[in-house]
């Protein structure tokens, strides 16, 4: 009896061996599995909020009084709990913008919240925010400027010490990180401890960044690096709210007039659609403040996105594979102004109602070829909750499509398409058809995939429908597919 268990046992095993093996290869460079949690983040804001928030200005000088910072109702739990509230899932604040006033009571400069007004000097911003998502289970990421117009030490090669020092402060006291964000803003005008001059950095070798991002991978390994350049994550190239149609995660930086890309100095329209067989897979953020401003100034109250722009912009992020990362400037008070809830209820409202309901539950797919006539890679599995399971075709298949019959005639103009990017990003060219009268009618026609593609079209009703994808990279591996009315 044993030896029969033994045997059954054997074959159960080579037969998983023998269906693993039938999975598709890897195509081109993946996601590692830090990257893969940023993706599903999808949603989280940035704060901007420092002495500028109290000056009026977007750039501070650098020579701004510490007691200028001094909001008068800092909530902390405000905050967070209105990002949590409207669905994003992380935060990320800027500890140290340009200026270089700390929000945290750093031991390497005066020119921080412990020379403030506020709480006496006595408080951390970063402490009460990191905090504050704990409890409201919201990642954290720092924002902490290359760049420091307060610093007598920036553009020698001293102040490189003195920013990782700062960097290792915000790495081991404040939790875990899930993204350290890295600006391309550096050298110009500042007040560099009095100098009141203009300093100049080499942007290509000034910060040694692979050194520091080194610092960065022993103390937060699963944080993700932001830069224009990456090595995790990628600048969209604009501050308008946007990635192209066609947008890979895979990317090859481009320098400009031929030089060596550096931060603050590449091509931003490559940033804006990724590199086909890019060198190496670096997925855009989406980065946009809700108003003309990225910090809080009282004459844009009346200014804040409304509605349609803030569709729009998940449309085109979001909807085009990238994360979207929502600037929240807190205001005076500490807190986020009612005006931006306002605009966020607005938001939160159409998402919940527009992408509740999947009208792909209850129906039946069917594929133009499932891999290895294998069940395992079958049309149904674009139709389950499993995040592993995906329909695929066999590897010389560039050209397939998937066919949805649904339970009756039914309304829709959006429809969810996802690809398995762990095996890479495939899809370069997709229609959607709808059949009407015996035939089909294209009512959409897009580019990439990736993470998630939001194909949105005129309303139609029909009862059946399909997915065309064309000249793939490699045979087509698609995670997942969902139908949606959206208002």
């Amino acid at each position: 009896m044993r030896s029969f268990f033994y045997f059954a046992f054997l074959f159960w095993g080579l037969n998983l061996s023998a269906q693993n093996n039938l999975s598709p290869k890897p195509y081109g460079v993946v996601p590692t599995e830090r990257q893969m949690k940023w993706h599903e983040t999808e949603r989280y804001c940035f704060l901007h909020f420092t002495v500028n928030t109290f000056t009026n200005l977007e750039w501070g000088m650098g020579g701004e009084a510490e007691g200028v910072f001094n909001p008068t109702d800092f909530s902390a739990e405000q905050i967070v709990s209105t990002i949590a509230n409207h669905g994003f899932k992380g935060a990320i604040l800027t500890c140290k913008h340009h200026d270089g006033f700390c929000l945290w009571p750093s031991k390497y400069t005066e020119h921080s919240v412990k020379n403030s007004t506020w709480k006496n000097g006595k408080g951390d911003v970063v402490k009460e925010i990191s905090e504050a998502c704990k409890r409201h289970g919201i990642k954290f990421g720092v924002y902490l400027s290359p760049w420091d117009r307060n610093s007598a030490l920036y553009g020698k090669p001293e102040y490189i010490t003195y920013y990782r020092n700062q960097l290792r402060e915000l790495l081991t006291n404040y939790g875990e990180i899930f993204e350290v964000w890295l600006d391309g803003a550096n050298g110009g005008d500042g007040y560099y401890g009095g100098a009141n001059e203009k300093r100049e950095i080499d942007r290509v070798t000034y910060y040694d960044w692979p050194n520091t991002w080194k610092i960065i991978r022993e103390l937060q390994p699963n944080a993700c690096i932001f830069s224009d350049l990456g090595p995790d994550v990628r600048w969209c190239g604009n501050e308008s709210g946007f990635v192209q149609d066609s947008c890979w995660a895979p990317y090859t930086a481009i320098g400009r007039d031929g030089a060596k890309p550096a931060i603050g100095y590449f091509d931003e329209r490559v940033a804006e659609t990724g590199t086909l067989n890019g060198e190496a897979w670096i997925p855009a953020e989406v980065d946009v403040s809700i108003r003309p401003g990225w910090f809080y100034h009282p004459n844009e109250d009346s200014k804040v996105r409304n509605l349609a722009s803030l569709k729009e912009i998940y449309f085109k992020s979001v909807g085009n594979g990238a994360c979207w990362n929502l600037n929240l400037p807190p205001d005076r008070t500490g807190r986020i102004n009612a005006n931006d809830v306002k605009a966020l209820d607005d938001l939160q409202d159409f998402l919940t109602k527009s992408f509740t309901n999947n009208i792909l539950e209850g129906a039946k797919a069917t594929a133009s070829e499932t891999r290895g006539k294998q069940r395992q890679f079958s049309a149904s599995k674009v139709l389950d909750d499993d995040k592993e399971s995906y329909w695929a075709v066999n590897d010389n298949t560039k050209t397939a499509s998937l066919t949805f019959q649904l339970k009756g005639q039914t309304e829709f103009n959006c429809m969810e398409i996802k690809e398995f990017i762990r095996l890479g990003q495939r899809i370069q060219s997709f229609t959607i058809e709808v059949e009407k009268a015996g035939k089909w009618q294209q009512v959409f026609k897009g580019s990439t995939i990736g993470n998630k593609k939001l194909a949105k079209f005129k309303d139609v009703n029909a009862s059946k429908l399909r997915i065309n994808f064309i000249n793939a990279l490699a045979c087509p591996v698609i995670e997942s597919v969902k139908l949606y009315k959206t208002l």
